[in-house]
This record gives structure tokens, C-alpha cells and sequence, in this order.
């Protein structure tokens, strides 16, 4: 099982781009009135049909020709539920995948966030040639990174080069702290 939130946000963004996706949008909600934390991710990537659907949460199943098992969802899936949280996966072949994992915030065996800033940061880096949407929202504050507004600044400009990937992960980091104050959760 992974031990934070922000490593499964990773695991299911690089099923999106193993998907085809070509946008993925990543939505990291804490409510601490509603004593939740959802994590949504969407993308338009090939999409699975009904059964594949009902199958992807069942460990002994997997569409890679690599290994047996696919362990990500299923844990990702456990990991909400066991906070009284819930998950659902919707797709449509041909249109994309839409994960969503609501956790109960406070509940005890909710495991930490994590480095969600560096986990963002590296998608954006290691894919370049796929536009993200990153929403990070602490109760009523917001913000949002947008790949494609970078890129309409940057030219071209690849984002893995040495200035821009840090200036993506301090853009990060201000960000995260100026909506949430800092709050560790």
C-alpha cells in the first residue's frame, strides 16, 4: 500500500498517460467543515468500457502485458473507504476516466497528503507533451496551476528544464501555503 495520498494522485496520473491522455485534470479538495479530503482526477484518455470498469478495482487484474496484478486502485480504492470515505471510477471509451476518492479527513487512518507539490511538479515534468490542470482548494480558498497557460508564456520552452521546473515547484509551494496557511493534513 502507498503511504501517502499524493503517490496514489501519481500512480492514477500515470495510468491517464498510459491511457493516451493528453489533459488530465488533478482536484485536491480539504473541507474541514464536512471533515473531508477529495482527490479527482479526470482525463481524456482512451476511456475502459463498463466491464473493464467493474474489473479495475480487483488486484488480480490488470491491462498491462507486464505483470499480473494491478494493486494501485484496489489500495487507493481501500484507502478512502477505510476512512469512511468512498470511490468511484466513471469512463467511457473513446471520451476518459473520471477517479474520484473522498477520505474522511480527520479519521485516524486516513494516511497524510504528502509531497503533493513535488508529486505535481514531476508530472508536469516527466510528461511536458501533456497539459495538466492542477486545482488545490483548502476549504473556501483556491488555486490553480494550468499547464497550457504556462506554455502560452514559456513558448517554447520545455518545462523540464532546470529553471522552469523549479519555478513550477516554488509556484507550487507559495501557492499551497498562501490558500492553505500552512496547514498540514
Amino acid at each position: 500500500m502507498m503511504t501517502e495520498i499524493s503517490l496514489n494522485i501519481l500512480d492514477v496520473a500515470e495510468n491517464s498517460t498510459q491511457a493516451g491522455a493528453d489533459f488530465i485534470t488533478i482536484l485536491v479538495a480539504a473541507d474541514t467543515e464536512a471533515d473531508t479530503l477529495t482527490v479527482q482526477l479526470t482525463d481524456n484518455g482512451c476511456g475502459m468500457t463498463k466491464e473493464e470498469v467493474s474489473k479495475v478495482t480487483d488486484p488480480f487484474y490488470t491491462s498491462r502485458n507486464t505483470r499480473r496484478v494491478g494493486l494501485g486502485i484496489p489500495f487507493f480504492q481501500y484507502a478512502a473507504e477505510c476512512t469512511g470515505g468512498t470511490f468511484t471510477i466513471e469512463s467511457e471509451p473513446g471520451t476518459g476516466t473520471k477517479v474520484i476518492a473522498m477520505f474522511g479527513l480527520s479519521h485516524i487512518d486516513r494516511m497524510p497528503l504528502g509531497d503533493i507539490n513535488s508529486t505535481i511538479e514531476t508530472l508536469i515534468t516527466c510528461h511536458p507533451d501533456i497539459d495538466f490542470l492542477y486545482i488545490y482548494r483548502y476549504n473556501k480558498s483556491s488555486f490553480e496551476l494550468n499547464t497550457r497557460k504556462f506554455r502560452e508564456i514559456l513558448s517554447d520552452i520545455p518545462f523540464d528544464t532546470p529553471e522552469v521546473s523549479a519555478f513550477i515547484k516554488e509556484y507550487l509551494c507559495e501557492n499551497k501555503l498562501e490558500t492553505d496557511g500552512g496547514a498540514v493534513f
